[in-house]
């Protein structure tokens, strides 16, 4: 495995080379941007992922408050506030909305198929009826996926290098803010029957349930965690290590910030960089192209991340080749 390695499929990795709009500057008309996140308000990581969106914008011409306006709504993970708020968003009208997740992208567009949807992470774009196909998605909404579902065969792979004691793993997700889930089971049952582990795929609905999933895993020796990327898991990042440190098991997960929380490793793309880019696809809606004529991008920045602590702390030896593949490593 390659320290910076991506995943592409066809029509997503030549997206970046394609033509820009013509680069007249932003005219002084003030546009009206509604964002729709599925995280509390106190996120921080998600705080970084709207800056840098707003950052990206400035860069192009594009400023807050003289030509552009930004409506933000934090929805946290529930579905229920994640309606409403689409609801609200699609009905003051803005010319764009940037949509950060697959729960926020399919509320949106239960509402409008006619204002411009950017969304910066979504897992399986066409299978949820978001777009035609990556390459030509048709309708009112393009942007930036997130990891397919090959992931959850490199993270038991990387968790069983790890802890090759491993005999039990379970693969946590909330349904809810997971439609998307059977795309990484299929993968996740492969890897586990190849490398002789049993796969527990794991739906919770709550904290408690989660908290109870966890506390009855550790019942027996050998077991291990995976978490699926989703609002649920996201917003509860802290405490989702916190319950495997608790219970003293080995879990990899798919973002970084969990292996700063005190995860034991982390290997995904870069979510903030997804941002990033999606500026550049809000700048070319606002200065005439259709979202259906720019083709959905796949993640080009990936980064595995190990915590020496708690691989000290779980007994755990980290392979000296996997240190060396690491982008980044907490001691």
């Amino acid at each position: 495995m390659r320290r910076r390695e991506f995943i592409a499929w066809v029509g997503a990795a030549t997206a970046a080379s394609l033509p820009l709009a013509a680069r007249a500057q932003p005219s002084g008309t003030m546009h009206r941007i509604g964002v729709l996140m599925a995280y509390v308000e106190s996120d921080q990581e998600a705080h970084t992922r709207a800056a840098v969106l707003r950052e990206g914008l400035h860069k192009l011409g594009w400023t807050e408050d003289r030509n552009i306006q930004f409506d933000t709504r934090w929805a946290t993970a529930s579905v229920e506030q994640i309606k409403r708020f689409a609801q609200e968003l699609v009905a003051s009208q803005p010319e764009l909305i940037v949509s950060s997740t697959t729960p926020t992208t399919e509320a949106l567009l239960r509402q409008t198929r006619s204002i411009p949807i950017v969304f910066a992470t979504v897992a399986d774009p066409v299978g949820g009826g978001f777009v035609a196909s990556l390459s030509r998605p048709g309708g009112n909404a393009t942007g930036f996926t997130n990891l397919e579902g090959s992931m959850a065969g490199k993270w038991l792979e990387l968790l069983k290098q790890i802890a090759p004691q491993l005999k039990r793993v379970a693969l946590l997700f909330n349904p809810a803010t997971a439609s998307y889930a059977d795309i990484y089971l299929k993968p996740f049952k492969s890897a586990a029957a190849s490398l002789g582990v049993d796969a527990i795929v794991t739906p919770v609905a709550d904290t408690s349930e989660l908290e109870s999933a966890v506390a009855a895993l550790a019942v027996s020796p050998g077991c291990g965690l995976m978490v699926i990327p989703g609002p649920f898991m996201s917003n509860r990042s802290a405490e989702i290590t916190a319950l495997a440190a608790r219970h003293g098991l080995p879990a990899v997960y798919p973002f970084r910030y969990y292996t700063e929380f005190g995860g034991l490793l982390s290997y995904g793309n870069d979510q903030v960089d997804n941002y990033r880019r999606a500026a550049a696809y809000v700048d070319r809606i606002l200065r005439g192209e259709k979202p259906g004529d720019l083709p959905v991008q796949a993640p080009v920045k990936f980064e595995l991340t190990i915590n020496l602590k708690t691989a000290k702390a779980l007994g755990l030896d980290v392979p000296s080749l996997l240190l060396q593949q690491a982008d980044k490593v907490i001691e």
